[in-house]
């Protein structure tokens, strides 16, 4: 276990590159070195076994703050796709395997929405982000972007589902738009940015 030794740094609840890469981006002068697990030296697995996106969020920022005493971000986020029942939701990571490779998931989810037209195909990203700050108070935010399931892979950028996830006011995936483009609109980037916001009115 880490000595709590980490009270002055703000850590991110992921060893994902990808999400650790636009919080840095969005959060890069908040005034706290942003520590990924990994960088912090915590190798734990936490199961993530809430019901919404905001106790899964919770329950790893509890984990990670019981060990450390630091603040503590996480968040859970998800794809929900209307056609599919609002599926992944909640199980997104975890959907069709959880070692089961993104190209492969989209294909699987192209594959099942493929009779479905205009916004038979709507969609939307999920993110809840949730902070647990050194005294132990707690605060949680939830933000959406909504877009449509494209037709095929589109982009190289970003991770997970964003080559599917069309933006329809760019005429774009999530994964063709620059990484400034997607933080503007995307629901971490909103997220990020509102659990910033309420940290700030609280003074921490």
């Amino acid at each position: 276990m880490v000595e709590k030794k980490l009270t002055d740094k703000l850590i991110f609840a992921s060893n994902n590159e990808g999400k650790i890469r636009e919080v840095k981006e969005i959060m890069q002068d908040y005034g706290k070195e942003i520590l990924s697990l990994r960088e912090a030296g915590i190798d734990i697995d936490i199961e993530e076994n809430g019901t919404t996106f905001e106790e899964n969020a919770l329950i790893k920022c509890r984990v990670i703050h019981e060990i450390t005493g630091a603040m503590v971000l996480a968040d859970d986020s998800g794809l929900e796709i209307d056609y599919l029942n609002k599926e992944p939701g909640v199980y997104s990571a975890r959907y069709l395997g959880h070692d089961t490779p993104y190209d492969k998931k989209n294909q699987i989810i192209l594959d099942r929405v493929k009779a479905a037209q205009g916004q038979e195909r709507s969609t939307r990203y999920v993110c809840a982000i949730a902070a647990v700050l050194p005294d132990g108070s707690e605060y949680t935010v939830l933000e959406t972007v909504e877009g449509l399931i494209a037709e095929k892979p589109a982009g190289e950028g970003g991770f997970g589902y964003d080559p599917i996830f069309l933006v329809p006011e760019y005429g774009k995936t999530m994964a063709e738009l620059t990484p400034e483009e997607k933080n503007a609109i995307s629901h971490r980037g909103k997220a990020l940015r509102a659990i910033r916001s309420l940290l700030e009115q609280v003074g921490k």
